[in-house]
């Protein structure tokens, strides 16, 4: 049985092997090289592999943002470790002033103010000493007191660290079971992809095309670029400026550049080039930026793809997004209506445009 009809089985009902796929001859002859999955049949293969390297997009959101977690809680960690060791140095000077004031209390007789009265010769020099022990006294308090914060404070900082060590622990078994997502996805995407033949191959790019300019067609037969006319502003220039410099750079899960970029890795870096930090992940970016309305739009925002917001395209203009697709693909421009539009965010502040 040919190698397409196997990869085809996988994804969609066939006929049985030497039916649908068999030479109309009873001998064929020896030159004659395996049959060709029909259109149909490797339409449903370009869907399975849309499914699956859209899987592995989902994945790679959530080990971005395991990802992020991580590092801010190990920065967390760091920081509580340092206030630990500056609690515990201040901790041990506020303990020896403790034990120079006992000794020095202990030197003093530990005698009351009366029988300092008593035994003066000088009733001035008792009332300048008794204001001294005043003054003793309550820097002793004060002192006793401090003790007793910088105690209660080490405690905490202790179970913090704790706790950040936990949940730091819990995101990296977090991270690791999305990258296992990710690499059984596109495992079995390029498995899939593998077993075409070369023609198949071919006509499967072709399909891919057609089904993105079907999309964008659509998109633009709405009117919709008729409305978007925004300009872009300073930032989001330097934004697009950076994105489109890396066009050609291969796709790369988790990755942030400066030679591979997953989709919110291009985004997010473009805009941190522009002086504007934002969410790393395209689900955060979805949340957390403020959303404009598509006809509103101008080149530097940032279009969300998908009802799980799981891909994310930088707008520049022209109804063009920048963008870094999925494995095996480079950063490339593509039209924006060729997948589905969740909605549109604003990175930058600005509200002025050129």
């Amino acid at each position: 049985m040919a190698t397409a009809v196997a990869v085809v089985c996988a994804v969609t009902v066939l006929a049985a092997p030497g039916t649908a796929f068999a030479n109309p001859t009873p001998s064929p002859t020896p030159s004659a090289g395996p049959a060709l999955a029909p259109a149909k049949d490797l339409e449903a293969v370009r869907k399975k592999l849309d499914r699956l390297y859209r899987a592995a997009g989902r994945a790679t959101d959530e080990y971005n943002a395991a990802d992020e977690k991580a590092d801010k809680q190990s920065a967390e960690v760091v920081a509580l470790a340092k206030k630990i060791v500056k609690g515990r140095e201040k901790l041990r000077k506020l303990k020896d002033r403790a034990g120079a004031a006992a000794a020095a209390q202990y030197r003093g007789g530990g005698l009351p103010p009366e029988a300092h009265l008593v035994l003066s010769d000088d009733p001035q020099d008792f009332l300048d000493g008794a204001g001294r022990v005043r003054e003793g006294h309550h820097a002793t308090k004060g002192l006793l007191g401090e003790l007793t914060r910088t105690q209660a404070d080490l405690e905490q900082y202790a179970k913090d660290a704790a706790a950040q060590l936990k949940k730091l622990e819990a995101g990296r078994k977090a991270k690791a079971a999305a990258q296992k997502k990710i690499e059984k996805q596109i495992a079995q995407a390029e498995k899939l992809e593998s077993e075409l033949q070369k023609e198949e191959q071919e006509r499967l790019a072709e399909l891919e095309k057609e089904a993105a300019n079907r999309a964008q067609t659509a998109w633009l037969g709405s009117g919709i670029l008729e409305e978007i006319d925004g300009k872009a502003s300073e930032q989001g220039k330097k934004a697009v400026k950076y994105a489109t410099a890396q066009i050609g750079k291969p796709y790369q899960w988790g990755a942030e550049g400066p030679r591979t970029y997953d989709c919110s890795g291009l985004t997010s870096q473009a805009w941190i080039s522009a002086g504007r930090g934002i969410p790393r992940t395209s689900q955060e970016q979805w949340k957390r930026l403020r959303h404009i309305d598509i006809q509103d739009m101008r080149p530097g925002d940032l279009i969300i793809y998908f009802d799980d917001a799981s891909h994310v395209g930088m707008y520049i203009g022209d109804g063009a997004i920048v963008h870094a697709p999925r494995p095996g693909r480079t950063v490339t421009i593509a039209g924006a209506g060729t997948m589905p539009i969740l909605g549109v965010v604003r990175p930058d502040a600005d509200t002025d445009a050129d």
